[in-house]
């Protein structure tokens, strides 16, 4: 198999782009037809992803039916780590008296069973970009060959149905496989657009099935401590990562009505601090602000010196308890937080936030919260 020389820098590491399963559909699709048309095999296909850059895959399979054929391409996600990697994808064309491009999926292309995706309710999760990709390809080579006619496709990836129960797919309304994904063709590894794409996929999904009030941890740690200590449903939940910021943005394009975010303190005390996307490398300032809110309660220096060297804020959190400082401290960290979400969302809707550690529990919340919380209580 060919590989794909194309890099990017991610964390001052080169790392090497692959292409989507989208361009895989696309470019099994136009082999197909191209083998069904003109009777000759093929080894390899050029396909022109809407990135502007071109690929040529190897034909991993050549199937040929009586009155159609069948053509595989490996996936290649570079240096991603996407589960998809290395499976095949199938596209099998056959001739229709009828001009037009009929797209559909078959084994392992999931079906879509909840509104708010791409595609509705009954069709083949095979997404707008891929579709376009697979009808140029057809349409350019249906007026190559002058055909009064079209192409019946369909996409298959025998693999699909059981790398579907370890993707997003059954909580996003995606049944029996996976989804055939891709807008710019490449995979681009460690992206971060890619993962804000799937949080807002999974918001908007929520948001078109009448979900006007959103449950939001930026990961495990919320999601645990949400279970284990309060008393309120997962049901309408999404896992955000580092990305509140984006989060919160398309909560106020989508109109939600609220916003609930519960995480732990080593993550959301950086909101304080009006920085949205908490990864370290963005930002950290953890001890920074516990230090100076420290400061403003009264704290003297030595322990603004133990509070600024800690390495962890549980260690700073256990500082504050021992002076009688943390409640406090967190009465006015919770303030500002409230300012800066409310101002991200330039006060359009009501977001609430509870920060927790997991050893001293819920450390403070924002006035919001006893308002929003009604809406996630379990029956």
């Amino acid at each position: 198999m060919k590989k794909l020389e194309q890099y990017v820098y991610k964390n001052q590491k080169k790392l090497r782009c692959g292409y989507t399963t989208g361009s895989c559909a696309a470019a099994a699709a136009k082999a197909a037809a191209q083998i069904l048309l003109s009777k000759q095999p093929l080894q390899t296909v050029s396909l022109m992803t809407p990135k502007g850059i071109e690929l040529t895959l190897d034909l991993e399979e050549v199937i040929y039916g009586t009155d159609e054929v069948s053509c595989a391409i490996k996936k290649d996600s570079g240096d991603d780590p996407d589960i998809t990697n290395g499976i095949l994808v199938y596209a099998t064309v056959t001739l229709t008296k009828q001009p037009g491009i009929w797209i559909d999926g078959g084994v392992g292309v999931g079906r879509v069973t909840k509104s708010g995706l791409q595609q509705p309710i009954g069709a083949a999760a095979i997404n707008q970009t891929p579709r376009k990709m697979i009808a140029q390809e057809l349409e350019a080579i249906a007026k190559q060959w002058h055909l009064d006619g079209g192409f019946r496709v369909i996409i298959s990836i025998p693999q699909g149905e059981e790398i579907a129960v370890k993707t997003f797919n059954p909580k996003l309304g995606i049944e029996g496989g996976i989804s055939v994904l891709g807008t710019s063709g490449i995979v681009e590894p460690m992206s971060e657009q890619a993962l804000i794409d799937s949080i807002r996929v999974e918001m908007k999904q929520l948001a078109e099935n009448g979900t006007e009030y959103l449950l939001v941890t930026p990961g495990n740690y919320g999601e645990t401590f949400i279970k284990k200590q309060l008393k309120i449903s997962l049901t309408n939940s999404i896992k955000c990562s580092n990305y509140i910021g984006e989060m919160l943005d398309c909560a106020l394009t989508l109109k939600q009505k609220g916003i609930l975010l519960i995480g732990h303190i080593g993550k959301l005390i950086k909101l304080a601090g009006g920085i949205m996307n908490t990864h370290s490398r963005h930002a950290d300032c953890r001890m920074e602000i516990l230090t100076a809110y420290a400061a403003l309660a009264g704290a003297e220096q030595s322990l603004l010196i133990k509070l600024i060297n800690c390495v962890t804020t549980d260690e700073a959190i256990a500082y504050l308890q021992q002076e009688n400082l943390l409640q406090t401290v967190m009465q006015w960290v919770m303030e500002r937080i409230e300012l800066q979400v409310s101002q991200r969302v330039y006060h359009k809707l009501k977001v609430g936030v509870i920060v927790f550690s997991n050893e001293y529990g819920i450390l403070g919340q924002t006035a919001t919260v006893p308002d929003l919380i009604k809406h996630f209580e379990r029956n």
